[in-house]
């Protein structure tokens, strides 16, 4: 670079086509039209609306609000049944002597929690205000129905299968 501030040897071209112009050209759009490109839109930021995809390409899909429900009642439901998973108490007295199969119960159990809990927690990371919203509400009511004290017919502490859900935020 001279002092001039022009770099010498070195030609610039202009930059290369963004991916909707190359869509453009060969599909005939040509010139300046634009295809409306949805499909491909991530956000990285909370948003209403049922325009989204949820845990797969395509899915619930765009302007369709019965399948955006859809995904929402799925959430929901594996929200309540890691909840009925995290205070289950499946191995009871008589199998207490079968370690082997109590641990493998028990281990089983414990990896269908995990991944249902990192599959709700991928469905949260659409950012879609919607899917927080059922996510939070399934766990909340999950946890009333199943841990909390209010259907306990004894304040006894009970023997659970599972430790607790930890978070290490």
């Amino acid at each position: 670079m001279n002092n001039d501030g022009h770099m010498h040897g070195m030609a610039m071209g202009p930059p290369p086509p963004s991916s909707s112009t190359i869509m453009n050209n060969a599909t005939g759009g040509g010139g300046g039209m634009m295809m409306k490109n949805h499909h491909h839109m991530m956000h990285m930021t909370f948003f209403w609306g049922k325009n989204t995809e949820i845990l797969f390409s395509g899915w619930p899909g765009y302007d369709n609000l019965g399948m955006y429900i859809l995904a929402l009642v799925v959430v929901f439901f594996m929200a309540i049944f890691i909840e009925f998973l995290s205070h289950s108490n499946y191995i009871n007295k008589s199998n207490v002597d079968d370690h082997v199969t109590s641990g493998l119960l028990q281990t089983t159990l414990y990896g269908l929690r995990t991944g249902l809990a990192y599959i709700v927690m991928l469905a949260v990371m659409s950012f879609n205000v919607g899917v927080f919203l059922v996510a939070i509400v399934g766990h909340s009511l999950g946890f009333m129905v199943f841990g909390s004290r209010i259907f306990k017919k004894s304040s006894s502490e009970k023997n659970l299968d599972l430790p607790p859900m930890s978070c290490s935020c």
